[in-house]
């Protein structure tokens, strides 16, 4: 098999994907805008060839570089990078050279688009807040009749939270449109009304038949939007647990986006109380994300399953099945993300001392992650959710007090 991945070493864990392919047996080429020189020897190790482009946002560099391989190795059989910013890239080339084993073009307005997604979500029978697309201002004020205050605002082709925004009453409102008509009037934003609920998420990887080979599933107390915007600590955590109603959401999405041998990670909001949205305990779905959860969510995953998910996920595009572990995690897996100018009771070596048989590893997170997932994390392995949540207090106690919310 013939694999060319896409930005190798960026995120700085991604050279694993690679790593993992070439231990199947696979021919690994690699494309990226780092010299080869520059590359870290993990990276090109994890490689049979590397071809250097300038800039990756130059798409005729990258497709002499298919062409290239092409010419010297013969058919492609996967292109891929299981990044989110690349997949209109990805799937033009793919398109361009022929080759199926990944979404093609017409599908990424599915995988990008929120507006687009509801479709989806609709066709896989999983609840969605009610929304509306903003091609005036009286699209803003007509819908808040409709669903009330707050709402929330964010690009209908967006990655993440950047530039969302949570409306709670007129005046936070007409300051966004006039913010939007300003600053960025050709993009399209979505109007959605507020969901009072739990963050939490699915993850895992897919086979070619869309079916779940590997699920995960994560708690954030914190909605990432809440963490940008008020640049809060980060904190949440692998559960020991999947529940069914979000496993089958998860895989009824995963048939209805025709999402085939895949990363994914889907967010969803469990409500908390009996609302007029429905009743507790209720999922919706928040967005889809077909790539790898972000940040070093991997890695959590890999403590707290005792795995390796970049191997999960190789022998998956393979094989075609999870030859490395089928069984539910061992222990949750917490993660702190704490900030660089807050002023904590506990240090981090006296906190790597207090939890040293449960300590898993701390780092620093590149810049592009640092608004939403810390400027520096921890990570920790527990046996229960009262253990999590007395590391959380701990870790982000500060001289001047913060509260967090319990699970």
């Amino acid at each position: 098999m013939n694999f060319i991945f896409i930005s190798p070493h960026f995120p700085d864990h991604y050279y694993r994907f690679c790593a993992a392919l070439k231990k199947n047996g696979c021919k690994v080429f690699g494309i990226d805008d780092v010299p080869y020189d520059q590359l870290d020897p993990k990276v090109k190790q994890s490689l049979d060839e590397y071809y250097y482009v300038h800039s990756l946002e130059n798409y005729e560099e990258k497709y002499r570089a298919v062409a290239y391989f092409i010419s010297k190795y013969g058919r492609i059989d996967f292109i891929e990078s299981n990044n989110e910013y690349w997949l209109e890239s990805d799937a033009k080339l793919r398109e361009d050279f022929n080759i199926k084993s990944g979404p093609q073009t017409e599908q990424i307005r599915y995988f990008r688009h929120k507006s687009a997604m509801k479709e989806k979500y609709a066709l896989a029978g999983v609840k969605t807040a009610r929304y509306q697309l903003m091609n005036s201002p009286e699209d803003a004020y007509n819908f808040v009749q409709k669903v009330g205050y707050p709402i929330i605002a964010k690009p209908d082709d967006g990655v993440g939270s950047s530039a969302t925004f949570r409306l709670s009453n007129k005046e936070q409102l007409d300051s966004f449109i006039e913010k939007h008509q300003k600053e960025f009037p050709n993009h399209l934003y979505i109007l959605e009304e507020f969901i009072d609920g739990e963050l939490i998420s699915l993850d895992g990887v897919c086979d070619n038949t869309g079916k779940i080979v590997f699920p995960s599933h994560h708690v954030f107390p914190l909605p990432v939007m809440d963490i940008v915007v008020e640049y809060t600590d980060v904190y949440f955590y692998t559960s020991k647990s999947i529940p069914q109603d979000l496993l089958d959401a998860a895989q009824a999405i995963l048939y209805a986006f025709e999402a085939k041998s895949r990363f994914f990670h889907f967010e969803f909001f469990r409500l908390t109380k009996d609302s007029s949205l429905g009743k507790k305990g209720d999922i919706y779905g928040l967005e889809v994300n077909m790539r790898t959860p972000g940040g070093y969510i991997p890695d959590m995953i890999d403590f707290a399953y005792g795995t390796d998910i970049f191997q999960v996920w190789a022998d998956t595009i393979c094989f075609n099945e999870n030859r490395h572990v089928s069984n539910y995690p061992k222990h949750h897996c917490a993660y702190i993300g704490r900030r660089n100018d807050g002023k904590y009771a506990h240090s981090l070596e006296t906190i790597k001392k207090r939890y040293a048989p449960n300590y898993k590893w701390d780092f620093v997170n590149p810049g592009i992650l640092a608004d939403g997932m810390g400027d520096y994390f921890l990570m920790a392995n527990f046996d229960t959710i009262d253990e999590v949540n007395e590391f959380f207090s701990y870790c982000l106690e500060r001289i001047t007090p913060s509260e967090f919310k319990k699970m």
